[in-house]
């Protein structure tokens, strides 16, 4: 299968009410779930709570799918509450995009919704993981170029800024 066939069906999958799909050929395998896409989310920086729990989109003529506690959990740490960003798959985490460049993020670093704060190289392929929560980035848990597995906490990330 080449990279245009799995982008479509990303699409695809991203486009439709599937759960999930696990796709077995010769010489690869291939699992994905649909995200939920975080739509109206306040700034949790200028909010003066934020509920990590459940995050919904208010859209009534559409369904939506929470996904988020799959790629986000609730850690205690120094008695203030963090969230980790988590891998979406199994594969090399790296923190930069090439070797000899800065990291997407520093410790220190504002992360919004969407921004790229790391790549995981997966079957040849590098796929960019982008944040879903606004926060500041507190402690990278993974070394660069370091194998990851499925659902392994990557960064801790302060909602409270």
């Amino acid at each position: 299968m080449d990279l245009k066939k799995i982008k479509s069906l990303i699409q695809f999958i991203s486009d439709s009410n599937i759960d999930e799909i696990r796709i077995k050929m010769e010489n690869m395998e291939i699992y994905m779930k649909n995200r939920t896409l975080i739509k109206n989310q306040k700034d949790p920086c200028n909010s003066p709570t934020i509920n990590s729990k459940k995050i919904s989109s208010s859209s009534s003529s559409s369904s939506t799918y929470d996904f988020h506690d799959i790629f986000y959990k609730k850690e205690k740490e120094n008695k203030n509450q963090y969230l980790t960003i988590k891998s979406p798959m199994i594969g090399t985490f790296y923190r930069k995009p090439h070797p000899d460049q800065d990291p997407f993020v520093k410790i220190g670093d504002k992360i919004k919704i969407g921004t790229k704060v790391c790549v995981i190289e997966a079957m040849k392929l590098f796929n960019d993981i982008e944040s879903e929560i606004n926060g500041t980035l507190i402690k990278v848990l993974v070394e660069d170029a370091s194998p990851v597995d499925y659902d392994q906490p990557l960064f801790l990330i302060d909602p409270n800024c």
